[in-house]
């Protein structure tokens, strides 16, 4: 049921949950918002799906659900009028604009939302004092206000949560939240004060989406966590174990296709390494510099390698055992590794060029700790490791924990897709290709 314009927080009794389709594509947007239509109360037309298919999504989405209320998450900045009234005529019960929007906007689109009988929520993405803006924009006459941090902002560690309770006791109108949302947050959320609950990918990426949205709607109704805030991992712990969910395949993917090696790969199949690197510069066969290596790594730690030939190696059985006592996290070697058989009976991950069983002299040179280029890619000291079977990714120390959220949210997107081919759909099917086609 929609709330008529200024209710107020004291009759929205039950919390609500809004369902956000953050995709390209109407069609699968429909068909997840079918699976969870038993759990949701709002259907967000997300703003990369306005984006894709314009306000023919929002026709098609209260077409399918027409006793839903339908969310245009417009993100208007300019134009409010205009854009509230297509939204509004495309059958959008509820309007999201942006908060950071001209007063003058504000003022037009609240005055399009009266004319036209939809509710205008406010998003306050990106507003540098938002409880001081939420109140501005209550006494113009937004109806809904949204405290949101953007995908962009949670792969970079942004919490809405930590602004929700400022927001929620500045204004009397009802307050939303959105941001990366998952049943633990939903609750915390539910619990400081939110009235209506915005969960995207944590439904929409989900191989069941039904099953997410239950988990999401039990922990609002229940509220089981606290509404304190959580207590933090370091970044790096954080950063190493969403590394660990991930595959070089979705590194790649959530970097541009950038930060994979060229020619190096997996000497034992089937072992996964994560972890900063120690980087080693030697000259071919000098295996002197990649044994000091081995004293100056931390646990976890991976040794790389740039050893400038394929023909001598710097590394073997001894060095590999030598590892596996400090408990080093793998080795990866812009060169050549031998005694590969104890090394695969001691299933340890090593990552090399080639395989050969010459060995060279230990002469000194070299230097560690300094920027290489292994695998034609540059590698610092402290730079983040992923090698597996698919090969070996280095990952910047400055975009590290970026690149790991945006790494798992390629995973989780993967896990949606499988699940529908697995359906019977094909993957031309799922995504669509046909409408992307470039057409001369």
């Amino acid at each position: 049921m929609l709330y008529p314009p200024h209710t107020q927080k004291k009759h929205m009794s039950r919390k609500k949950l809004q369902l956000a389709l953050d995709l390209l594509e109407t069609n699968r947007a429909i068909d997840i918002a079918r699976e969870t239509l038993e759990y949701i109360n709002l259907i967000e037309v997300g703003t990369p799906l306005i984006k894709s298919d314009g306000m023919a999504a929002v026709r098609a989405i209260k077409n399918a659900f027409p006793d839903h209320s339908i969310v245009a998450d417009m993100k208007t900045m300019d134009t409010g009028a205009i854009e509230v009234e297509m939204a509004a005529k495309s059958g959008a019960d509820v309007v999201a604009i942006l908060g950071s929007a001209d007063d003058s906007t504000i003022r037009d689109a609240v005055r399009s939302a009266r004319k036209y009988g939809v509710v205008l929520m406010a998003d306050l993405l990106s507003v540098n004092n938002p409880a001081s803006r939420a109140k501005e924009l209550e006494a113009q006459g937004i109806d809904w206000i949204c405290v949101h941090a953007g995908i962009d902002q949670q792969m970079k560690g942004a919490d809405a949560l930590n602004t929700l309770q400022e927001v929620v006791d500045a204004v009397e109108i009802g307050v939303a939240v959105a941001g990366g949302l998952d049943p633990e947050t939903a609750s915390r959320a539910a619990s400081i004060g939110a009235d209506i609950i915005i969960v995207g990918g944590a439904i929409t990426r989900s191989d069941n989406a039904a099953a997410a949205a239950a988990r999401v709607r039990d922990a609002i109704d229940h509220q089981t966590a606290s509404s304190e805030p959580v207590r933090k991992e370091t970044t790096d712990k954080r950063t190493i174990e969403l590394l660990s969910q991930v595959s070089t395949p979705n590194i790649s993917d959530a970097m541009h296709r950038k930060g994979a090696m060229n020619g190096i790969i997996s000497i034992c199949p089937g072992l996964k390494t994560v972890g900063r690197a120690i980087t080693v510069q030697t000259l071919p066969g000098d295996w002197a510099k990649p044994i000091e290596a081995i004293d100056r790594a931390c646990e976890g730690d991976i040794i790389v390698i740039n050893n400038g030939r394929a023909d001598i190696a710097p590394w073997g059985e001894l060095a590999t055992l030598s590892c596996m006592n400090r408990k080093v996290g793998g080795v990866v070697i812009d060169g050549a590794v031998r005694d590969v058989d104890e090394i695969r009976k001691f299933n340890y991950p090593v990552f090399a060029r080639a395989i050969v069983p010459n060995a060279g002299e230990p002469k000194g040179y070299g230097e560690i700790g300094v920027e290489i280029r292994c695998g034609g890619q540059i590698v610092r000291e402290g730079d983040y490791i992923v090698g597996d079977d698919s090969g070996v990714v280095v990952i910047p120390r400055e975009r590290a924990y970026e690149i790991a959220r945006r790494a798992k949210e390629v995973y989780n997107t993967e896990l949606r897709i499988r699940a529908e081919i697995e359906r019977g759909k094909s993957l031309s099917e799922v995504l669509e290709l046909a409408k992307w086609e470039n057409r001369l």
